[in-house]
């Protein structure tokens, strides 16, 4: 596919859904972080029931880096994995205040030093807490209708967000994942892909194909 094909697209679609937009409920980057570390094997809306009764008592690094590790599990237990989730999120509480001040650092070097915080992560918080886009997070959506469409034919996040990364220029990062995402719960469905009511059909591999 062409950069002229890819960023048709993006267009497209950007028409399609003008509100589409980080989902994840967030007052500052720090609970942006806690927010997106939750996310993983879980669902947004399920995210955003939970953290309310987190932020309203935790809410710095400070705060949990003193809060017992049980009580952490007990308040995110909602959104699975919650212990694996809960020891990652209190050692990078303690990382934050101890490494860099009590802040959470602007950059994807450091952000991928925190535990529990992979380029997916690090790409979301770059994006949405602090405007600076460095990628694409490649998440489920992002990974099946990349595929689908024809922006990538590879099989790992990592590869697919460096097909993205040569496609589409600096100015469309920011919109990329957000877009996939409301397309892929609207429309290109994991099971059942609604091809007749895409806008973006007569551009996508996996329908063309599917005529031929």
């Amino acid at each position: 596919m062409t950069q002229k094909e890819a960023i048709k697209i993006i267009e497209i679609l950007k028409n399609t859904y003008p509100d589409a937009k980080c989902s994840l409920d967030f007052t500052t980057p720090f609970e942006m972080l806690v927010a997106v570390i939750l996310s993983a094997q879980c669902t947004d809306e399920r995210v955003n029931k939970t953290t309310p009764s987190l932020f309203s008592k935790y809410s710095t690094p400070e705060d949990f880096v003193k809060m017992p590790l049980e009580t952490l599990e007990e308040l995110i237990h909602p959104c699975g994995f919650y212990k694996n989730k809960a020891k990652n999120i209190k050692a990078t509480a303690e990382k934050v205040v101890k490494d860099f001040d009590g802040k959470v650092p602007e950059t994807m070097e450091e952000l991928l030093t925190l535990p529990g915080v992979g380029r997916k992560t690090a790409n979301v918080v770059m994006l949405e807490a602090f405007n600076k886009p460095q990628g694409v997070a490649v998440d489920t959506h992002a990974k099946r209708l990349s595929n689908r469409i024809g922006f990538s034919n590879k099989d790992t996040p990592e590869k697919i967000e460096q097909d993205l990364l040569k496609l589409f220029p600096y100015e469309y990062l920011k919109d990329i994942n957000h877009l996939l995402i409301y397309h892929g719960r609207a429309i290109c469905t994991a099971r059942s892909p609604k091809c007749e009511n895409c806008p973006i059909r007569e551009h996508c591999s996996f329908y063309l194909n599917k005529l031929t």
